[in-house]
């Protein structure tokens, strides 16, 4: 007999279905949500939510209104799509069976919400289960899309098309393998394009969105339809749907990237097409036609083609940079709201950075996390809402326009490109424009001119440097303009050019231009409007990153009106100045440990410190802040250092706590993974800090035990937190060793683990090669220290490392990281590794070709020579690169013992070598004569004569 439901217990699921969207009983809702809790360990609960969303009128006995009903269905679609998200394991065969049944009814529901829910539904199924959990739905799809019966209705053939759009978008990778000897996309992207000729434009428009999530991708679907693709488009560049339209103008850009080849016949026609849609009054649809600028302006060929067109171009992006009458609305006018305390959802997420240990080859510099760019593209979507489903704070349409990504944001971006393409030409193209507008009586003209100038600033800096004596006195002035908005652009434009400021050598200059420009900056960090603040902020740490260590004159009055912005600041804008603060402590580093300094700093740090709880957002910035502190005071951070090293660890008891407890209660909230980033990163900082005697002794009496938490950090199933996990081991290595050294047996297991590349699962392999480098890193420096101890440990640590370094898919710091560890495996470990060192030695060589000298190479080297002391005829064929090696290593600046004894090492195995070749003099002439000079000229080769 077919289920049925009860309807008492329909009945009460509905009430609280009901009640847990309601926005203004907020006790029956909390109720709601804790019942509907309750409810989900029934088994029937799904066949439940699935009776009610797939109804179109209420049930027998259900007595609602049209506008609840629809909340009951709405909730019931939301529970039953995060239920088969998150417990797709657990939902029965049954309950399957009967969702496959209700969702292709629902996507024929008269009301396109619940079709969006229906589409969704679809979407997590196949995301979940794979193509064959339910192999009917998507040739079933393409039947009512396709309207092959002649018999589907409009409504149907707009959910059917919507729901493809998302199973392409969340499941593109499936739909490109191959399944049972065929890839479903062959036979999908065919009919998607044959759609597009569909008589209603919502279905057109769904297709196209379908179909650009494989356009810039090469598939060979896409590779065989990309001509019918080409006509399509092009007959649909005219359609009456600014929709379909907008899908159009994405597939263009899109297609830039993945087939050039295909757009540059069509380029003529294509930048007056996209200047028309740039110029609509549909902003989303002209937003989407700008982005073409971008991403040809990026190619790194096809921009070439546009040079005619400048001429064409620049004027449309400058007029689509004027605030429009809405945009205007919604900035809400001049106000002096710095005493109003923040909105929750007004403060921005952030993200705590990944720790990267001792990457070889990288630029040690971090960006700046706001670099106050203006037309920066906002991601604030929730990953846990898709279409159609309610989100209390979302604002829509009315989200402030320089909360999101505009026309105006777009074409900025788009000058910005155009400048670094062709230089000086686009400053001669809009030099009229600025002379016609910066000084403009209407505001948002002269807003509009202040962001060209500054977009322009990369790309056109020689041309423009003769104007700044003239233009940046004018903007300092305009840092007083009475419209806020004036002010924040200003703001940003001077941090664009506060390179050319902060490089001038002579006094005189420093004084007309560099420092009224910092002084300006600086005040309006302080401004009455808290926009202008978060702007002056944005571009005081723009500045801070190009002067550098510039600054130091300058520290104190910097310092004191940090702190002075630490006393005023509001939530949101306080994520911005502990970005200035460390931006600061990173460009003059050491010399921020004057005493002076140093208590005008610390008291407001730590005061704000106290201030903020273990649970709040804000401490993700204030700990990383306090990382940079900590490097740049050195012993200078001792007094502070043991209370904040003791809260670091209670926050990383706490959330190793909670995820344990997440583990045994699902429906409990996770705890957010930057907690314990953040604070694993800030003792890595404290550990290099401090004189290792105290980093020791705070090591030594942490509760709970340090090295027990750091362990299960090491095995946390984030990426991001095992990498600073690693991060920190090995700063324990280097500095803490007689602490770490007990914790060996225990660490080493797991370590061994994450060196396993089989464990890094492919959508996640970049994170993972993060891991596997600081992983790499930490365990040399504990072989280093450990010498013969490793001994247990080498068979696998060896088999790894030449895994990585053997492995032409992995990025080159990693295997270069890897060489660093296997060569300092050899000290002490030299027996171990001599009978395989034929098998490793060239692979070794060669990683280490490009790493610049540093003790980390020097000790790889001495390890590397022990071990080819102990088997030298091993080095068969490798002995020209090693002696090439050795004429080429350049450790000028280094001045250590380690370096003393690299080189007496070279010099013992070379001697070792003029023992066993008989004709050495010949040997080394195989060299190029430069190498075979240098070692000439050195200790290393003397004559036989000496």
């Amino acid at each position: 007999m077919a289920w049925q439901p009860s309807p008492e217990s329909l009945s009460t699921l509905a009430a609280c279905l009901k009640d847990s969207l309601s926005g203004f009983d907020k006790a029956a809702q909390k109720q709601a949500e804790i019942m509907l809790t309750q409810a989900k360990s029934s088994p029937d609960i799904n066949n439940y939510l699935v009776y009610l969303f797939s109804s179109q009128e209420p049930p027998s006995g259900l007595q609602c209104s049209p506008e609840d009903y629809f909340l009951i269905r709405s909730s019931a679609a939301i529970m039953l799509k995060n239920n088969i998200k998150t417990s797709s394991k657990e939902v029965s065969d049954s309950s399957l069976a009967l969702i496959k049944m209700g969702i292709p009814m629902c996507l024929q529901d008269k009301n396109a919400q619940i079709r969006n829910y229906a589409g969704v539904i679809a979407t997590e199924m196949i995301r979940r289960g794979g193509i064959m959990s339910w192999p009917e739905l998507l040739p079933e799809l393409l039947k009512m899309i396709g309207n092959e019966s002649g018999q589907v209705t409009d409504e149907a053939q707009e959910g059917a098309t919507a729901a493809m759009a998302k199973i392409c978008e969340d499941n593109f990778k499936m739909l490109e393998r191959e399944l049972n000897g065929e890839r479903p996309l062959n036979f999908i992207l065919p009919k998607l394009i044959q759609a597009t000729k569909s008589p209603l434009p919502k279905v057109r428009a769904h297709a196209l969105t379908a179909i650009n999530v494989f356009t810039a991708r090469k598939s060979q679907a896409m590779l065989n339809s990309i001509d019918d693709l080409l006509q399509h488009l092009f007959a649909l560049a005219t359609d009456s749907s600014n929709d379909v339209r907008r899908q159009v103008c994405r597939a263009f850009a899109q297609l830039v990237e993945s087939r050039p080849d295909k757009i540059q016949p069509h380029l003529p026609g294509l930048v007056d097409y996209i200047i028309t849609q740039q110029q609509s009054d549909d902003e989303d649809l002209a937003t989407d036609a700008a982005e073409f600028w971008l991403t040809v302006g990026e190619h790194e060929h096809l921009w070439h083609s546009l040079s005619p067109y400048i001429g064409k171009i620049i004027p449309v992006l400058l007029d689509c940079m004027v605030y429009s009458a809405e945009d205007i609305a919604l900035l809400g006018g001049a106000s002096d709201d710095e005493d109003e305390e923040d909105l929750e959802k007004d403060i921005k997420p952030q993200f705590a950075k990944k720790q990267s240990a001792r990457q070889a080859n990288k630029d040690g510099s971090a960006d700046s996390a706001q670099n106050g760019n203006a037309y920066e593209k906002l991601a604030s979507m929730d990953d846990d809402l898709e279409e159609g489903e309610i989100d209390d704070f979302d604002d829509g349409d009315d989200a402030s326009p320089d909360e999101r990504w505009t026309l105006r944001k777009c074409s900025a971006a788009a000058l910005d490109v155009f400048a670094r393409d062709f230089r000086d030409p686009v400053f001669e193209s809009i030099m009229p424009y600025l002379n016609k507008n910066i000084r403009h009586t209407d505001w948002p003209y002269r807003e509009a001119a202040v962001l060209a100038f500054g977009a322009v600033a990369e790309g056109c800096m020689n041309v423009v440097t003769p104007h700044l004596p003239q233009l940046v006195p004018y903007l300092i002035s305009l840092l007083n303009d009475p419209e806020p908005v004036v002010r924040q652009i200003t703001c940003w434009t001077l941090g664009r050019y506060s390179s050319w400021a902060a490089d001038l050598t002579d006094p005189q200059q420093k004084q007309l231009y560099f420092e009224p420009m910092m002084e300006g900056i600086l005040t309006k960090m302080l401004d009455s409007n808290k926009k202008v603040q978060e702007a002056g902020a944005s571009a005081f740490a723009n500045l801070e990153e190009k002067a550098g260590k510039k600054l130091e004159p300058y520290s104190l009055p910097i310092i004191q009106q940090f702190v002075r912005c630490f006393r005023k600041y509001k939530d949101r804008n306080m994520y911005i100045l502990y970005d200035c603060v460390q931006t600061l402590a990173e460009s003059i580093g050491p010399a921020l440990a004057q005493e002076n300094l140093v208590n005008e700093l610390m008291p407001a740090l730590i005061e704000r410190w106290t201030k903020v709880s273990d649970q709040s957002r804000e401490l993700f910035p204030l700990l990383e802040c306090l990382s940079y502190v900590a490097m740049a005071l050195n012993d200078a951070f001792t007094p502070y250092a043991q209370p904040i090293f003791v809260r670091c660890v209670n926050i990383i008891h706490q959330n190793l706590e909670a995820s344990l407890a997440l583990t045994n209660d699902p429906s409990i909230e996770a705890p957010d993974k930057d907690f314990l980033i953040t604070s694993l990163d800030l003792l890595s900082a404290i550990i290099q800090a401090l004189d290792p005697t105290m980093s020791a002794k705070l090591v030594q009496e942490s509760q709970p035990a340090f090295f027990e938490l750091l362990t299960f950090c090491m095995e946390d199933p984030t990426d991001e937190v095992r990498q600073s996990a690693y991060a920190l081991l090995g700063d324990c290595a280097k500095y803490v060793f007689e602490q770490l050294q007990p914790s060996l047996p225990n660490i080493f297991p797991v370590l061994l683990k994450q060196l396993d590349l089989d464990n890094i699962i492919d959508e996640e392999i970049d994170n993972g090669f993060g891991v596997i480098n600081n992983a790499c890193w930490s365990a040399g420096e504990i072989a280093i220290r450990h010498k013969s101890n490793m001994a247990p440990y080498v068979p696998e640590l060896f088999q790894r490392f030449v895994e990585i370094i053997t492995n032409p898919g992995i990025p080159k710091g990693v295997t270069e990281n890897a060489a660093i560890a296997l060569g300092r495996l050899g000290l002490g470990n030299g027996d171990l590794l001599a009978p395989h060192l034929a098998n490793f030695a060239e692979d070794f060589l060669i990683s280490m070709d490009e790493v610049d000298p540093s003790d980390e190479k020097a000790t790889a080297f001495r390890g590397f020579t022990a071990i080819v002391e102990k088997n030298p005829m091993a080095m068969e064929k490798s002995l020209l690169h090693f002696f090439t090696s050795i004429a080429r290593y350049r450790d000028l600046k280094l001045r250590s013992e380690t370096k003393n004894g690299l080189h007496e090492d070279f010099q013992k195995a070379i001697g070792i070598y003029r023992q066993i070749i008989p004709q050495f003099d010949q040997f080394l002439s195989q060299l190029q004569p430069q190498d075979q000079q240098t070692l000439r000229t050195t200790t290393y080769v003397r004559s036989r004569a000496d």
